[in-house]
C-alpha cells in the first residue's frame, strides 16, 4: 500500500506543483474486478485451482488540469483466472504516464499505447477480455509543423509481463528496442482551394523498427553447418490513403518488412507484407461495406522467440463479422499472419416504415459475408523444400489464391420491432471452419472442417416503463466436432437496477452419449450510474474467444462468477 501510495503522489505532485493555469483539475478513474471458484468436473474436463478463488482487477486513474496529463493503472492478479497468462501473477502499478500538450506539441514519458494507420506495422493497446496488453514503455512526442501536417515519433519497450523478483511491483520489459516515425498529411487542410471541398483526401505513412541483440546470431541454413547471419535490426514502413466523398469513403494501406527470421516463421528469410483496403458507401436506410486484405509473412515481434500473444509490434486486422451471441461465435477465425487472403462484404437496408414488410416501425435487414484462405505457396525451386529454414522459405503469386479455405461465414440478420412493448431479432448463420488451421490440430471427429449451420431468435417485451423480459434461443447444427446444440436463455429487468438470468446450453448432439451435457448457468446484476455487479454461477464450455482476429483459449470451468465495474 504504501508503494501505491507514492506512484500516485509521484505521478501527480509535478501536474499540482507546476501546473500554472486556472483551469480547473479533473480526476477520472475506473475499477475491474473479476472473480472466480473453481470446483472440478471431470465431466466437461474443469479443474480446480490450489487457490480455489482467483482474481483479476484493474483500476485507472487520471488527472487532467490545462495542458499537463498523468495516470496510473494499478493491476492486482491473486492469482490470475484460469485462462489468462500466469506469468501475471502478483500486483503492481504496470502503466503510469505523465504528458504534456502547448500549441501543438505533445510529449509523453512512461507507459502509453498507440498505433500507425490500420496497425499493420505498428499498434499497442489493451483488451482485459482477452487478456491482452503490450504497451509502451519509453517516449513519445506529437508535433503539428503547420496546418495539416502531423508527426508522431516513439521509442521504448513492450510490457511483457510482473516480475517475479522485486516484490511485484515493476513489470518485466522484452529485450527488444521498438522505435517509430508516422506522418499525415490532411490535403484539405494543407491547401486552401480543398478547405471548402466536400472529399475529404489524407495521405500517410510511417517506419517502424526493432533492435534485439541475440547471443546465437546466426541460423544453420536448411539444417547444414552453413549459418546465416540473423539481423538484429529489422524495419517495417507502410503507406496509406483515406478519401471520403460524400455518401463514398475509401481507404488503403499497404505494409512492407524486411526480411525478419523468426520462431513464428521458422526462420526464414522472406520479407514480408501486407495489403488492407476497404469501401463504404453510406445513404439513408442503406449502408454497404467492401473490404480486402492480403497477408504475407507479416508476423512483427519485438522479441524473436515470443508466441501466442506476446509483444507483438503490428496488428493484422480481422476482416470478418465480430458476433455477440454465444454459439454465433463459437467457431471464431484467428488472423494468420504467416500468410491468408480474406474478404468481407456487408449490407444494412431499413425497409420504410408503413408498407407491407416495414410495418409501423420499419425492418431492419443485415447481411454479411466473409472468406480468408491461404496465400499461394510454391518451392523456390526443386533442391529446397517449402518453408526450410534459413531460405527465403518460398515464393508467392499476389495474383493467385491457396488451395486451403480458413473460414467462411454467412450470415442474415432481420431486426424487427412489433409494437412499443415488443421487438425480436432472427439470425442465421453458415460457417466453414478450417479446424487444422484455426486450432493446430485435427479433432478426432471433424479431422480438418467444421461445417455449422446457426439459428438465433432474441425477443424483448417491456411490460411497463420500468420491468422487462427477453428471450434468447440459439441452435446449432453440426456433423462434425462436437456435434448439435441447444441454448435457451430468460432475463428479467427491474429497471434502472437490476436484472435476473438463467440459461442453459445443451450439447444434445455430441457423439459421445456420456458428455451429452447441459452448461447451467445462473446470474444476478445491480447496476447503478456506472457502477455494475454481477453474480453468476454455472457451469462454462472449453473454447476459443477472439477479437479482431486476436484469440485467448478458454477453459472448462464449474463455480461462482463475480464481475464489479465502475467509472469516474
Amino acid at each position: 500500500m504504501k508503494r501505491l501510495i507514492f506512484w500516485i503522489a509521484v505521478c501527480l505532485f509535478p501536474v499540482i506543483g507546476f501546473t500554472q493555469t486556472a483551469d480547473s483539475p479533473q480526476i477520472t478513474g475506473s475499477l475491474q474486478v473479476d472473480m472466480q471458484s473453481y470446483r472440478k468436473d471431470t465431466l466437461i474436463g474443469a479443474e480446480t485451482a490450489p487457490e480455489k478463488i482467483l482474481l483479476n482487477s484493474y483500476a485507472n486513474i487520471n488527472y487532467v488540469q490545462g495542458n499537463f496529463a498523468a495516470g496510473i493503472r494499478y493491476e492486482g492478479y491473486f492469482n490470475t483466472l484460469q485462462g489468462f497468462d500466469a506469468k501475471n501473477n502478483g500486483y503492481g502499478i504496470p502503466y503510469r504516464y505523465f504528458s504534456y500538450n502547448l500549441d501543438g506539441f505533445e510529449a509523453t514519458v512512461g507507459s502509453f499505447y498507440e498505433q500507425f494507420g490500420n496497425g499493420l506495422i505498428f499498434r499497442t493497446y489493451e483488451d482485459k477480455n482477452i487478456g491482452y496488453d503490450n504497451a509502451m514503455e519509453g517516449v513519445r512526442v506529437k508535433f503539428n509543423i503547420f496546418k495539416g501536417v502531423y508527426i508522431k515519433g516513439l521509442i521504448g519497450r513492450q510490457r511483457y509481463s510482473f516480475t517475479q523478483d522485486s516484490k511485484n511491483f515493476a513489470f518485466v520489459q522484452n529485450k527488444g528496442l521498438v522505435r517509430g516515425l508516422d506522418m499525415e498529411i490532411s490535403l484539405n487542410e494543407l491547401f486552401k482551394k480543398l478547405q471548402e471541398s466536400s472529399t475529404q483526401i489524407t495521405l500517410g505513412g510511417g517506419i517502424v523498427s526493432k533492435y534485439q541483440k541475440t547471443e546465437t546470431q546466426y541460423v544453420n541454413y536448411a539444417d547444414t553447418s552453413y549459418k546465416l547471419l540473423i539481423p538484429e535490426n529489422v524495419s517495417a514502413a507502410a503507406g496509406r490513403l483515406n478519401l471520403y466523398s460524400g455518401k463514398f469513403g475509401a481507404s488503403c494501406e499497404y505494409a512492407y518488412k524486411i526480411n525478419d527470421p523468426s520462431l513464428d516463421n521458422g526462420y526464414i528469410y522472406k520479407p514480408g507484407n501486407a495489403l488492407l483496403i476497404n469501401f463504404t458507401y453510406s445513404t439513408k436506410g442503406l449502408g454497404f461495406f467492401l473490404s480486402g486484405k492480403r497477408i504475407d509473412n507479416m508476423s512483427f515481434r519485438s522479441d524473436r522467440t515470443a508466441t501466442l500473444n506476446d509483444l507483438n509490434i503490428n496488428y493484422l486486422p480481422d476482416i470478418s463479422k465480430n458476433h455477440t451471441y454465444s454459439f454465433l461465435a463459437m467457431y471464431p477465425f484467428a488472423t494468420q499472419p504467416a500468410g491468408e487472403a480474406g474478404m468481407q462484404a456487408e449490407l444494412t437496408y431499413k425497409i420504410k416504415k408503413k408498407t407491407l414488410m416495414g410495418g409501423k416501425y420499419g425492418t431492419g435487414i443485415s447481411i454479411n459475408f466473409s472468406r480468408s484462405q491461404a496465400i499461394d505457396k510454391t518451392v523456390i525451386n526443386d533442391t529446397i523444400p517449402l518453408n526450410m529454414k534459413g531460405t527465403l522459405g518460398y515464393n508467392s503469386d499476389i495474383t493467385k489464391l491457396g488451395e486451403d479455405l480458413f473460414f467462411q461465414d454467412f450470415n442474415v440478420e432481420i431486426m424487427k420491432k412489433i409494437s412499443r412493448n415488443f421487438k425480436f431479432n432472427i439470425i442465421y448463420q453458415h460457417i466453414d471452419f478450417n479446424y487444422l488451421t484455426a486450432r493446430g490440430k485435427y479433432d478426432h471427429s471433424c479431422k480438418k472442417y467444421v461445417h455449422t449451420d446457426v439459428g438465433v431468435l432474441d425477443m424483448t417485451y417491456n411490460i411497463n416503463d420500468s420491468h422487462s423480459i427477453r428471450l434468447e434461443l440459439q441452435s446449432l447444427h453440426t456433423a462434425q466436432d462436437m456435434g448439435n446444440w441447444a441454448m435457451a436463455l430468460i432475463e428479467y429487468t427491474i429497471s434502472p437496477y437490476y436484472f435476473f438470468t438463467i440459461s442453459d446450453q445443451y450439447n444434445y448432439g455430441n457423439h459421445n452419449e456420456n458428455l451429452k451435457i447441459h452448461y447451467y448457468n445462473a446470474a444476478f446484476g445491480y447496476v447503478k450510474n456506472s457502477t455494475r455487479i454481477q453474480v453468476g454461477y454455472g457451469k462454462q464450455r472449453e473454447g476459443i474467444v477472439c477479437v479482431g482476429g486476436v484469440c485467448r483459449a478458454v477453459p472448462a470451468t464449474n463455480g461462482l462468477m463475480i464481475s464489479i465495474t465502475s467509472s469516474f
